[in-house]
């Protein structure tokens, strides 16, 4: 995922950030004032020492001054550092996608290193097994559905997905997955839910079964203009969502197989957004 690359490079600027400003903080100074071992030498030297220290002296003050005119710059940097790392710890609370990230560019690998091959197989199993039968959930639901751990969960989503044996999507606030094996049909169907006055007509002819309703009966029970209601089963019949119960005049309309797995879809995922 992209978004674990950008989380892995914005990490390593925010610790090369701390790191530098360490190190200009407390890299040693250049001079560094001289000092006698020998307390026996004669008054001539002790007099070149008293001259030397004093030329070190005024050394030490420039230095000292070098080493304060860069004290904005190890601040700054060190603040920096700091408010990166915590605005991704800030955000893992906030928004999952970026928990989901976070996870599997910082934890998955030590998680990576602690977990047998055979465990990773049972655990990945699981999870194919999991999503094939809720395409479209959300990571956390994933998590607290199997009892996994975050970091568990997010290694071995990312593992899946880079082996193109899962894909995901973000949905507001949350990262959903689902089986990559889905043909493009149902994976645009999961995506994007039938919302709405068509999932309002779908709702209305499935409750009518076989028998069908007429377009002048679906508008008497929406209450909606002739001309939208055209212009949405048109899109569901080209969509293959409804098809003709009866011909004539006015064919009555009936949902078809397709939409009756959309409207179920739908229907999931509408119930699960309000409880999020």
């Amino acid at each position: 995922m992209k978004d674990v690359i950008v989380v892995r490079i914005i990490t390593l600027f925010a610790i090369s950030a701390i790191l530098s400003s360490m190190w200009i903080a407390y890299s040693p100074s250049e001079n560094s004032v001289l000092s006698i071992d020998d307390e026996s030498d004669d008054l001539a030297l002790e007099a070149e020492y008293a001259a030397d220290s004093d030329e070190d002296d005024g050394r030490g003050s420039s230095n000292r001054e070098a080493e304060h005119s860069e004290s904005p710059l190890s601040s700054g940097l060190l603040a920096g550092g700091i408010g990166i790392i915590g605005s991704l710890i800030l955000g893992s609370f906030v928004l999952e996608f970026v928990k989901v990230a976070v996870l599997a560019a910082l934890i998955s690998p030590l998680v990576a290193g602690m977990k047998s091959s055979r465990d990773d197989m049972l655990t990945r199993g699981r999870i194919l097994g999991y999503l094939e039968g809720n395409a479209g959930i959300h990571f956390s639901a994933l998590r607290d559905g199997l009892g996994l751990a975050n970091g568990v969960t997010s290694y071995h989503l990312h593992l899946l997905e880079s082996r193109g044996e899962v894909i995901s999507w973000r949905d507001g606030k949350l990262r959903r997955y689902a089986v990559s094996k889905l043909s493009k049909e149902e994976i645009g169907r999961i995506r994007n839910p039938i919302v709405g006055t068509r999932l309002a007509v779908l709702e209305i002819l499935a409750k009518s079964g076989q028998f069908g309703l007429t377009g002048k009966e679906i508008q008497n029970k929406m209450s909606i203009s002739r001309q939208l209601l055209s212009h949405h089963l048109r899109e569901l019949r080209q969509s293959e969502m409804v098809e003709t119960a009866s011909n004539g005049r006015r064919p009555k309309w009936k949902v078809s197989e397709i939409g009756t797995n959309a409207l179920s879809v739908s229907k999931e995922v509408s119930r699960a957004r309000l409880t999020q």
